[in-house]
């Protein structure tokens, strides 16, 4: 008989040993999550944060450095959200009388220079929930809010409504409401994520597997590359305007479940901790902005799992429609630059953004986040 063509290789040893090491990379990104900040006690390097080393200064604020706890959280309870830009004057006195304000792109965004977030009214307030409710992301420039006790940043941002405690993020010491983006100098790991990824896009609306997900947010840099790490925002109103009537019209009345089960799953997959049990949550596809009256699309590649009432194959292909819609809009995106001493807030409602991960030197990036929770996601009748 003559010899077979194809011949059964003897097994090797090696190759079972890749496979466990990509199932374990992949188990860190979760079924159908992607994280490219990846963090926990593990990835942070305190002797350099704390001390410096001879290529990177100590952090600038040691105070916002993250530190994992073990402490479990209750559940989040239902509240009676208040939309205080309702209240505000349209003409926006309290907050751009002394302003200057510049168009970042012709549909989303505004650079705002000689206003003192920390220091308005509570017209002012209103005023500020109202002008980034219409701008969809702001950059405000010249503000004291890194400098600041953290607990008065936490105030001026809980006017807004109660601070959402991520359940998987490190938070300053004494400060769980405090959600913290970093990543340490010295921190090279960006070449190891592009070993496995080809890009570190994560287009997302935050932890939209909320029953009351966020509504007007608070980021601020403490410290960051010379170059690099800006933050990519996308219009969601602009891009439900875009869609044809017909195809706006069938997606009213669907709703997707949003789930946080794999985000849990990917922090303790990499050996980190999660405060407080994962949820999920049904929204609508299309919802409603209780100021403006807008309609937005509601969906993200990150928290969306399915869309109710559809068959898995039909919910993947409107999904990965509306996902693509969104990722390739660059008309309706606008990409923030950071500096310091700045204050991005924008409407988490009707915006989706993305952190960019494009510098690979190094070099800290260090933000902190300020999440008041709003009202449950809502929908109001198709108008054609």
């Amino acid at each position: 008989m003559a010899p077979a063509l194809i011949e059964t290789p003897i097994a090797d040893r090696s190759v079972d040993e890749t496979a466990e090491e990509i199932r374990k990379k992949d188990a860190n990104q979760g079924a159908g999550y992607k994280e490219a900040f990846q963090q926990g006690a593990k990835t942070t390097n305190y002797e350099v944060e704390l001390k410096g080393n001879e290529k990177h200064k100590p952090a600038k604020y040691p105070n916002y450095l993250p530190y994992w706890d073990d402490f479990k959280h209750a559940p989040l309870e239902p509240f009676e959200a208040i939309e205080h830009g309702k209240d505000a004057d349209p003409t926006f006195p309290n907050l751009l009388a002394n302003a200057t304000v510049k168009e970042l792109t012709g549909n989303i965004g505004a650079e705002v220079q000689g206003v003192q977030l920390s220091q308005l009214t509570n017209a002012g307030k209103d005023e500020l929930a109202r002008f980034v409710a219409e701008k969809k992301v702001v950059a405000f420039r010249g503000q004291d809010f890194a400098s600041l006790p953290i607990e008065k940043a936490l105030e001026v941002a809980e006017y807004f409504g109660p601070s959402h405690v991520h359940p998987a993020s490190g938070a300053p010491k004494g400060f769980p409401k405090v959600h913290l983006v970093h990543r340490s100098a010295s921190d090279t790991t960006a070449h190891d994520y592009f070993q496995e990824r080809t890009n570190s896009i994560t287009w997302h609306s935050d932890v939209t597997y909320e029953m009351q997900p966020p509504g007007t947010t608070f980021l601020y840099l403490l410290d960051g590359p010379v170059a690099g790490g800006d933050t990519l925002f996308a219009n969601m109103a602009e891009a439900y305007r875009r869609l044809s009537p017909e195809f706006q019209k069938r997606l009213h009345g669907l709703k997707a479940v949003h789930s946080g089960h794999e985000q849990a799953a990917a922090a303790l997959a990499r050996g980190s901790i999660v405060r407080r049990d994962p949820v999920s949550n049904v929204h609508p596809l299309v919802r409603t902005h209780p100021v403006t009256g807008e309609k937005a699309l509601f969906v993200n590649p990150q928290f969306t799992r399915r869309i109710v009432g559809f068959k898995k194959e039909e919910s993947d292909f409107l999904l990965d429609f509306l996902y693509k819609h969104i990722a390739l809009g660059a008309d309706f995106q606008a990409r923030v630059k950071w500096e310091e001493n700045t204050v991005v807030v924008w409407d988490n409602r009707v915006t989706a953004h993305s952190a960019i991960l494009d510098w690979q030197d190094g070099h800290r990036r260090h933000l902190a986040r300020l999440t008041p929770q709003a009202e449950r996601p809502f929908e109001t009748p198709f108008e054609g």
